[in-house]
């Protein structure tokens, strides 16, 4: 049986370093600041936003909420942002998505200044990170990065197929398994909807990372035995014996698959609370950052 990868405890272990971290920039005059962007009343967002706040309160963050009506304009959730970029008590900006008006959002996320880009959205920090240079890194591929790294299974040498190609998860891990650094150095494939046979890549793969967004995705024939299975996936599927009428489930069929593979994420518990732990990550580095640059002569 597989072992379990655990992010929850991964996740804890993180944020007792960070909180070291945190003591020390708050000692310097410095407490590190996330200001959060919610348009609407999405209940899944809410229920995140609330969570990052949380997570922001337990390890020493300063964190600040805008909320803003789903009926907001472009302008309006734009000087929202334009305040945050200006607020030397916010490291970092997270504006929440998806916002009900979609076709917003590249606006939005362009707005941010990249210094404070701690989602690792804006083009600046896209770039930069397809270049190998110094950027914010998107929260989920780099929480599956560290979570190789803590369960003891570097991607350097092995083969890594990656099943999807958002722009948020997919194609970040591409690139970024692939760099030539101690996170990376892996032989990188990726498959997605275009691809006639994917268990034909995921069969030879060392390490699959399923990040398609579709229930049953991976199945135990498309993986060999001792695999390493990341699964970024959180699906809800109808189930009557819940309260809420659902349950959430990845993108891997678990059970089957724990049954061969030699260690795998559980969903929900598995990437997810990694996510939130790179944002608190990424805006302590930004106010590392921040004073470091204050105190430039």
């Amino acid at each position: 049986m597989a072992m379990i990868l655990d992010g929850k405890e991964m996740s804890a272990h993180m944020r007792a370093e960070m909180m070291d971290d945190v003591r020390t920039l708050v000692a310097s005059g410095v407490t590190p600041g996330l200001g959060v962007v919610l348009v609407g009343d999405n209940p899944a967002s809410r229920s995140y936003v609330t969570a990052k706040e949380k997570a922001c309160a337990e390890t020493g963050l300063y964190s600040r909420e805008i909320s803003l009506p789903a009926g907001a304009s472009r302008a309006e959730i734009l000087d929202a942002v334009a305040g945050l970029n200006r607020d030397p008590a916010i490291h970092g900006i997270l504006v929440q998505l998806p916002l009900p008006d979609a076709s917003m959002e590249q606006a939005v996320i362009q707005a941010i200044d990249p210094d404070k880009d701690v989602d690792g959205f804006h083009p600046v920090n896209v770039g930069r990170m397809l270049l190998g240079l110094p950027a914010f890194i998107p929260c989920t591929p780099h929480g599956v990065l560290h979570m190789l790294k803590r369960s003891g299974n570097l991607p350097a040498g092995k083969h890594v197929v990656v099943v999807g190609r958002s722009n948020i998860v997919g194609r970040p891990l591409v690139n970024l398994l692939s760099l030539k650094n101690h996170l990376g150095n892996a032989t990188v494939t990726m498959c997605h909807t275009g691809t006639p046979d994917v268990g034909r890549f995921t069969r030879e793969a060392d390490i699959v990372i399923a990040a398609a967004g579709r229930p049953g995705t991976i199945t135990a024939d498309m993986v060999r035995e001792g695999a390493v299975v990341i699964d970024v996936g959180v699906n809800r599927v109808p189930d009557p014996s819940k309260k809420s009428g659902f349950r959430l489930v990845g993108d891997v069929d678990y059970d089957a698959v724990a049954s061969k593979a030699s260690a795998i994420t559980p969903v929900p518990g598995g990437v997810g609370p990694m996510t939130i732990t790179m944002l608190l990550f990424n805006t302590i580095q930004s106010a590392r950052q921040a004073l470091a640059r204050a105190s430039e002569p």
